[in-house]
């Protein structure tokens, strides 16, 4: 094999031959544009030309040379040459012999193909950083170096050992990060959701694959008491740890305004000020729902996030495209609150944009198309979360978190609808409003087959709650029972916006007593203030297993009871109401 030939057809070895050929035949010009005596290594008045290329040994720089290098010719690839680099990382190799037996190195890289190609299209070929069975790694580039019918390709690899290993540090730390912020985001997230007494809900996180950081998606379902439920989702902007530790915060700061039992939209407001004392550069999308079984809608407030969607029984899926506010942490915007009707048979979708954001369509697009997969989704609010999820394409390794929750609010029938009562009735005033309150709600009670000592609870607590009311309140009045699977909820509203609260009341207070009673003998008791003005005060009451009905009375309740029942009640007057003046 003619060596020189060989070398002539390297890369840059015409290029750099020609230069010193010029160099040689044109040694007047020196100095117009040639290398300066110093950078060339010889003294201006050293009369030795360069050597040009052709009169090196190519053998002797290819050996010196602590790259790898192999020279193939033919079809079969057959070694022309290796030099002693090659030879000291994986031995001598026979001159002559094809590449697929004495070069197995090349073999095992999956190189051989690489080399056909080369050899067919006359153009160089890298592969970059591929582990040799030495353990090293290299970068191999396959240059063709043929002439006429004689086609060979030039093998050089650089050892780039060092660069794999500090690339593959690198993977790993970030590996280590995405796992800390993973094992961060999954413990703020609700180990197991609340279960309301009148919603069915399933959540889903998936966070985004290997090559994506971890986002601040989260979601959350809250249980306000009265038989109300809020749910909340949000993603806060930005990656990793940080964004996750901001996500952690919000999320326990909605928490702990929920338990104010304030409409949406202030709820937002709180949240809005808080995002800008976290962090003035990171802001946070939010959707805030509350679930009032009483009234069969949601009323939500947005800031800056998707669309709820809202499925009803017949299959047609709505939009609660408004009100919409800006992003959290943005400051400086009066949030507003909007509703959506949940009737039975209704299912609810609250998401993230990873589920329907896609860099190749509109946003709109993959709303749209999230509407027609909910149209057909059917089955449990986790069959729903699934399905959903699927046809969104999303992947473990999807380039975004995805969060989806899914309320459903049951259609019940038979049986189990008698679980579910309600009975309310009108207070007009006067001093005959509570023996007639009394005898309401021992006629319900009764009728709803409660144990006894539930009865007579629950007909001193609504004598309690319509006395305070009585005294404190404004017109409109009402009281309102509510009977679930699971507890006894009383509640009385009235037209004054003052909420009561819970005082000790001395030995010679004449009042100050009936919230503390209510306090006492309830599970649980609370206060809010109604959109339209005015205040709601309730308690409820857990119901035992064994009082739950087999078939219970399906008689219906109106606004007055029998007259032997009234009668059984007068002689139970009511305490001293308690709490602050409404």
């Amino acid at each position: 094999m003619n060596f020189t030939r060989w070398s002539a057809r390297l890369p840059g070895t015409q290029r750099r031959a020609a230069a010193r050929t010029e160099q040689a035949v044109s040694p007047d010009r020196r100095g117009e544009g040639s290398v300066p005596a110093a950078r060339g290594g010889r003294l201006p008045d050293d009369p030795r030309p360069l050597p040009a290329v052709d009169d090196l040994g190519v053998r002797e720089v290819l050996d010196r040379v602590p790259s790898l290098v192999a020279l193939v010719h033919g079809p079969e690839h057959r070694i022309a040459y290796v030099n002693d680099a090659y030879t000291a990382a994986f031995g001598a190799r026979p001159v002559g012999a094809p590449a697929r037996g004495a070069l197995p190195e090349l073999d095992a890289l999956g190189l051989l193909p690489l080399l056909d190609q080369v050899q067919r299209s006359g153009k160089p070929r890298t592969v970059k950083s591929r582990k040799a069975p030495d353990g090293r790694c290299y970068t191999f580039t396959c240059t063709p170096v043929s002439e006429g019918e004689d086609r060979a390709v030039l093998i050089f690899a650089t050892d780039v050992t060092d660069h794999a290993e500090a690339a593959e540090r690198l993977r790993a730390s970030e590996r280590r990060q995405r796992e800390t912020a993973v094992t961060l985001q999954r413990s703020l997230l609700p180990q197991e959701l609340e279960e309301p007494d009148d919603l069915r809900v399933a959540a889903t996180y998936h966070p985004g694959g290997t090559e994506a950081a971890v986002g601040g998606d989260w979601y959350d379902v809250i249980t306000l008491g009265g038989g109300r439920t809020a749910l909340v989702i949000g993603d806060v902007m930005g990656r990793g740890v940080r964004a996750a530790a901001v996500m952690g915060q919000l999320r326990t700061a909605v928490r702990a305004y929920a338990r104010l039992d304030l409409p949406p939209h202030e709820v937002l407001q709180l949240l809005d000020g808080l995002a800008m004392e976290i962090d003035a550069n990171q802001i946070a999308t939010c959707v805030y729902a509350i679930h009032d079984p009483n009234e069969g809608r949601l009323v939500y407030a947005s800031a800056g996030h998707l669309p709820i969607l809202v499925r009803d029984e017949n299959g047609t899926v709505r939009r609660a495209d408004e009100p919409t506010g800006p992003p959290l942490g943005t400051g400086g915007w009066m949030h507003t609150s909007g509703s959506i009707t949940l009737g039975p048979g209704s299912t609810a979708v609250l998401y993230t944009d990873g589920l329907v954001e896609r860099r190749n369509e509109d946003l709109d697009e993959g709303i749209a198309t999230l509407e027609r997969a909910l149209a057909g989704a059917t089955g449990s609010p986790q069959v729903v979360c699934d399905r959903l999820v699927r046809s969104a394409g999303v992947t473990p390794d999807h380039d975004d978190d995805v969060a989806v929750l899914v309320l459903q609010h049951p259609a019940r029938r038979g049986a189990e609808s008698e679980l579910f009562r309600n009975a309310a009735l009108e207070l007009l005033g006067g001093v005959e409003a509570a023996p007639r309150a009394r005898a309401f709600a021992s006629g319900v009670l009764t009728s709803w087959r409660f144990p006894v000592e539930l009865h007579d609870l629950g007909v001193l607590a609504a004598s309690e709650l319509v006395a305070n009311s009585l005294q404190h309140g404004t017109p409109p009045m009402r009281l309102r029972l509510r009977r679930t699977d699971r507890r006894l909820i009383i509640e009385v509203t009235d037209g004054d916006d003052h909420l009561p609260l819970r005082r000790r009341a001395e030995p010679g207070d004449e009042s100050g007593r009936g919230i503390a009673i209510v306090a006492t003998i309830a599970s649980a008791w609370g206060s809010r203030r109604t959109p339209g003005g005015g205040k709601a005060v309730w308690c409820e009451f857990l119901l035992p297993k064994e009082s739950k009905p087999a078939k219970p009375s399906t008689s219906s309740m109106t606004s007055t009871s029998t007259s032997s029942t009234a009668s059984s009640l007068t002689s139970l007057e009511p305490s001293e109401t308690g709490g602050s003046p409404s």
